[in-house]
């Protein structure tokens, strides 16, 4: 009996799961003709979410893969002959588009299988402790590892772009988002719906970056009115102003890692500086220059390193003392003379056979690379993904837990509207997810990967549920 019921033990139900996985498709589907629709901006919204809801409660009851995959392909005939060919602004190669996906979609749906991407990886990591991390996988590919079951919520639309949103640390139950119209929202998700927490109103320009605390009570911005400011998240108070003397734009900011007392941010003018969040004051030798406008930062684990991206493609290495706030220039590495620096992300372990610290990094010129740190601090480019990414401040992200199968996934957002997780052992997409109708800028992992957060340039926030596997259903290795 064993034996005849392995080819069968899953995570979720299969019915169900697939289910939800068309229904993801139909939701991107009504969400890409929603600007079509005779309605009012906040009717329409209301409408997707409503449908969203509607679509999930009966999968999870009722419908199977079929009936909704021949749905699906009704659906996208009719809203074709009423509203005519889907706008392909955000559409990349023919092979790419939106229609080209769904039909792809339907065909695997018709005959039953489950809509996943091809030559992805399938093992797990080939160690003597293979039983034990199939275990701890749930015995799937990378791709069933990675399946979503929709849209767990869809916020109210900002006032403006969304450029970047946010977990709080090792905390699921808090998000926050920067606004292009100078505010930032902190949303409480332990209700269900979330709900909107507080609103931090003061700046005078549009926010372009903000970061946690380590202790999740406060959240630093940068705005381009040339001030960051310290805010306490369960008032919404501003509790400093730290005022650049350079006056000019405030691109980015965060916080050290081991000591929230010191900031980092990175200006219009090319300098990385250093601020003593207590006293709002520049710390004297925390402060270097850069050969264009420092986009993103980031640190390694240890907090001695840090990384910095420019809008003239280059990438730098800092070595800076936590106790002093001395900051010391070590190296410059030009990653692009075709584009800018949007985003770094550092990852110490991506899965358990790669041990080497890794950098992630997004680039205007079309491509997601995946760095490996050699010991000498000099970098190794691993793997390069294609991206449909020219000109947005589009940030990528590390998956936060390592990865017990063989290979990992990253995941980005792109100017197609779409969500993409790549495989980094193999560069194949892994997972496409569907659902924005304009540039999607930024991602964000909750910290055990049950959620994930996304949000476009007009202003949409997505908040997206992992199909979790049941932990009865893990086979454990026999002892």
């Amino acid at each position: 009996a064993h034996h005849e019921n392995k080819g069968m033990a899953n995570p979720l139900n299969l019915v169900s799961r697939d289910a939800l996985n068309v229904t993801q498709q139909i939701v991107a589907l009504d969400t890409r003709y929603n600007a079509c629709r005779p309605l009012p901006q906040q009717h329409r919204m209301l409408y997707i979410r409503r449908r969203n809801q509607l679509l999930q409660d009966k999968a999870k009851r009722s419908d199977s893969a079929y009936i909704r995959g021949q749905y699906l392909r009704l659906r996208a005939q009719v809203l074709r002959i009423r509203y005519g060919a889907l706008d392909r602004r955000f559409q990349g190669s023919k092979r790419s588009s939106a229609m080209h996906s769904l039909r792809q979609s339907m065909e695997s749906l018709v005959t039953g299988d489950v809509y996943l991407a091809r030559n992805c990886s399938t093992g797990v990591v080939p160690t003597k402790s293979a039983e034990a991390s199939r275990a701890m996988a749930g015995d799937t590919s990378l791709a069933e590892h990675y399946a979503f079951c929709g849209m767990e919520h869809i916020f109210e639309k900002q006032a403006g772009s969304v450029v970047a949103v946010q977990f709080s640390n090792r905390d699921k139950t808090h998000l926050a988002c920067a606004c292009q119209n100078g505010t930032l929202s902190v949303f409480s998700l332990a209700n269900n719906p979330p709900t909107l927490e507080c609103t931090l109103k003061g700046h005078k320009g549009p926010v372009n970056d903000f970061d946690w605390s380590a202790s999740n009570d406060f959240i630093v911005s940068a705005s381009s009115d040339g001030t960051c400011r310290l805010w306490r998240t369960s008032t919404g108070a501003c509790l400093r102003e730290i005022v650049d003397s350079s006056t000019v734009k405030t691109l980015c900011c965060k916080f050290h890692p081991h000591n929230n007392n010191l900031l980092v941010i990175g200006n219009s003018k090319a300098q990385v500086r250093i601020f003593n969040v207590s006293t709002g004051m520049a710390i004297k030798d925390g402060s270097s220059k850069t050969a264009g406008a420092v986009l993103c930062l980031t640190f390694d684990s240890t907090g001695t390193h840090l990384w910095a991206g420019d809008n003239k493609g280059s990438m730098y290495l800092f070595q800076l003392n936590y106790v002093t706030g001395k900051l010391q220039r070590l190296n410059r590495i030009v990653v692009s003379t075709a584009g800018m620096i949007t985003s770094i992300s550092y990852r110490t372990w991506i899965n358990r056979e790669a041990s080497d610290p890794s950098i992630l990094v997004s680039c205007t010129d079309g491509f997601l690379r995946l760095f490996r740190i050699h010991t000498d601090g000099n970098l190794f480019m691993k793997r390069k993904f294609t991206v449909k990414h020219t000109s947005q401040p589009i940030r990528s992200a590390f998956c936060p837990l390592m990865s017990f199968l063989q290979g990992a996934c990253v995941v980005t957002g792109g100017e197609d509207a779409n969500v993409y997780f790549f495989d980094t052992e193999t560069g194949v997409v892994v997972n496409r997810l569907q659902g924005h109708s304009s540039p999607v800028l930024c991602v964000c992992w909750a910290y055990d990967e049950s959620l994930l957060a996304s949000c476009d340039l007009q202003g949409i926030i997505i908040m997206w549920k992992r199909c979790v596997p049941d932990p009865k259903d893990l086979k454990l290795p026999v002892q």
